[in-house]
């Protein structure tokens, strides 16, 4: 008689799917907005956009993931912050454009779910997404064993925001003499992982070893979550006319400031105008890396770049550092003459 075959056995475990669903219920609740519709578990979630105060609304959708940092969070079973970083790099992108986050959706996909590791995910995105009024209301959890292996998984994430269409921010208005104003990062954020993990086999660094500089071990250094920016972002909006918003992602400083500007200008940047960030000087050293390598790989303290008029530069770095987001003038646009081919240039000195 053959043995009856279940999904259970072949690696899946609807239990284990069902156990996390009514696991993470009370911590969608923190991300409910009154536009939605549904409550989690449906097909597809609504979102009625009927009540928003937009004359012109256009929505606005971006969706990333958070790479290879996943591997270092598996290897110090510290999975929270994780969260926060998949929420950061879909809404910060729609800031890009001037847009206010509305809702998200992720998608976790592993081997064999481990109920308490996504748990942990899930609380990172629910308290950030709470902290900027942005509603999770839906998402996927996959088991695909075979894709993956048993402790293995990796993560996607959706926004969708929206912002009045005369309200768009494409750069179009960058003229010669604008200030860039640079928010600070809180780390290496979500990108370059591939090389730092790179940098920390090479060397045999220690992850769980608290290296001078520093006041806490590398591996908690590397997993700090990358920074929100949607409060003060939206905040300043409302106050100052924003001309172009990059967020500084994979590419670094090198080639996502260019992707705001326009054709006849480029950002001249001055290196000394923020403080340098004990872990890229650390990696750095450690890895030997060009100039040139670091501020096209990571965001080397800078976070974000709003391009502003000169005469509003001051006022609005002065304002995000009084709501507690370190903020620095770090250039200005100049004009890109018929030679220049790079739209970024970095001053060291």
């Amino acid at each position: 008689m053959k043995t009856p075959s279940t999904y259970q056995a072949a690696g899946v475990s609807i239990d284990a799917g069902n156990a996390f669903v009514d696991a993470i219920k009370p911590l969608l609740k923190k991300t409910k907005r009154p536009e939605v519709l549904t409550p989690i578990g449906g097909f597809a979630g609504l979102f009625s956009i009927n009540k928003l105060k937009y004359d012109e609304p256009v929505l606005v959708s971006s969706t990333d993931g958070v790479g290879t940092k996943l591997k270092l969070a598996k290897d110090l079973q510290s999975f929270r912050g994780i969260g926060v970083d998949l929420v950061a790099m879909c809404v910060n992108d729609l800031l890009c454009i001037g847009a206010e986050p509305l809702f998200f959706l992720d998608y976790y996909a592993c081997g064999k779910l481990q109920v308490g590791k996504a748990v942990q995910v899930i609380e990172g995105m629910t308290d950030s997404l709470a902290s900027i009024n942005c509603a999770l209301i839906g998402g996927e959890t996959a088991e695909m064993p075979g894709v993956y292996q048993d402790e293995e998984f990796d993560l996607a994430g959706f926004s969708v925001g929206v912002v009045n269409r005369p309200d768009i921010i494409d750069g179009s208005g960058i003229a010669i003499g604008n200030k860039l104003v640079g928010l600070a990062s809180s780390g290496v954020h979500s990108n370059g992982y591939s090389l730092v993990r790179k940098i920390v086999a090479d060397r045999g660094l220690d992850l769980r070893k608290t290296y001078p500089g520093f006041s806490r071990p590398l591996g908690e250094v590397l997993l700090e979550p990358t920074t929100v920016y949607v409060n003060p972002i939206l905040q300043l909006r409302k106050q100052f006319p924003l001309l172009g918003i990059a967020h500084i992602t994979g590419g670094g400083l090198l080639e996502n400031i260019p992707r705001v500007l326009p054709a006849q200008s480029r950002a001249l940047i001055r290196r000394q105008s923020w403080p340098r960030v004990p872990i890229f000087d650390f990696l750095q050293e450690q890895g030997a890396v060009e100039n040139h390598e670091m501020y096209r790989v990571f965001n080397c303290g800078i976070g974000m770049v709003v391009v502003v008029a000169a005469k509003d530069a001051d006022e609005i770095v002065s304002r995000l550092n009084a709501a507690g987001q370190p903020s620095y003038v770090i250039g200005e646009i100049v004009a890109r003459g018929k030679q220049d081919e790079a739209q970024v240039v970095i001053e060291e000195s």
